[in-house]
């Protein structure tokens, strides 16, 4: 539900203050092991929850990210799974917001009408479709609308004064700024220039802005929050989970919420 994502950044802002979205992939490195760290992130101080879901040619993703979807497929996951995943957290959690994020694919296989139906009735509240233009994605919005979904949509440096409209013109939640040209993972842009289109995207949106795409570091969500309503961390979260498990990924993961909310 919008809803849960409005009310959300209202109790951040009242409190002065930016919301960590922490991004996992769904299933990674199975499904088990995947649901005890999605149940276990609110506890963590995450806000908002991304939840991949694994697609074979992911092209906005750096290699940690693919990796991830690479393990999550192998282990069996499906988007069926993804659903199933959110209704498991939703017995246990009915207040933090879990967005969906990935490609058009497998959603276009399941059929947009049923994908909206499902997703609301997992408990979802929006969905992150990296490779779906404004262009396309009127069908898909259309079904999320009948079911109060949020269809979140990205902007990015290149999107110049006369696109930006259109990016934001149906969005609903948030705007997804991308803080760099690129892949997941890579590095960081200038923060003067974060600054600047942050208030851009804001005001031609009148939605939240969440910042993401590089940010790794507690320090640097800390500087991100100071102008974004939001800050989202996915590739150093997955990094850790893979390199060293779930206790050291979501000791990263507060440590980050920590910053975001200036702790």
């Amino acid at each position: 539900m919008t809803q849960r994502i409005d009310q959300t950044f209202a109790d951040r802002k009242a409190k002065g203050q930016a919301a960590f979205v922490a991004y996992i992939m769904g299933g990674d490195p199975d499904r088990a092991a995947s649901q005890a760290v999605l149940n276990a992130l609110p506890e963590h101080g995450v806000d908002i929850i991304e939840l991949g879901m694994p697609f074979t040619d992911p092209a906005a993703d750096g290699p940690t990210i693919e990796e991830a979807g690479l393990r999550s497929l192998a282990a069996g996951t499906t988007l069926t799974t993804i659903l199933e995943m959110a209704s498991e957290f939703r017995k246990l959690n009915d207040t933090t917001p879990i967005i969906i994020m990935g490609y058009c694919n497998p959603v276009h296989h399941m059929g947009y009408a049923v994908f909206a139906e499902r997703a609301k009735a997992a408990g979802i509240d929006g969905a992150i479709i990296v490779d779906l233009p404004p262009e396309e994605d009127s069908e898909l919005r259309e079904a999320f609308d009948v079911h109060d979904l949020a269809l979140i949509r990205l902007a990015t440096p290149t999107t110049d004064d006369a696109r930006l409209p259109r990016v934001v013109a149906g969005t609903k939640g948030f705007v997804y700024y991308v803080s760099m040209t690129g892949i997941t993972g890579a590095a960081f842009t200038q923060a003067a220039s974060v600054t600047e289109q942050v208030a851009k995207v804001r005001k031609a949106s009148g939605l939240p802005v969440v910042v993401g795409f590089g940010v790794k570091t507690p320090e640097r969500a800390a500087e991100v929050a100071k102008d974004a309503d939001g800050v989202v961390v996915g590739s150093a979260i997955v990094k850790e989970l893979h390199e060293n498990g779930p206790d050291a990924a979501l000791a990263l993961v507060k440590s980050l919420a920590d910053a975001t909310h200036g702790a």
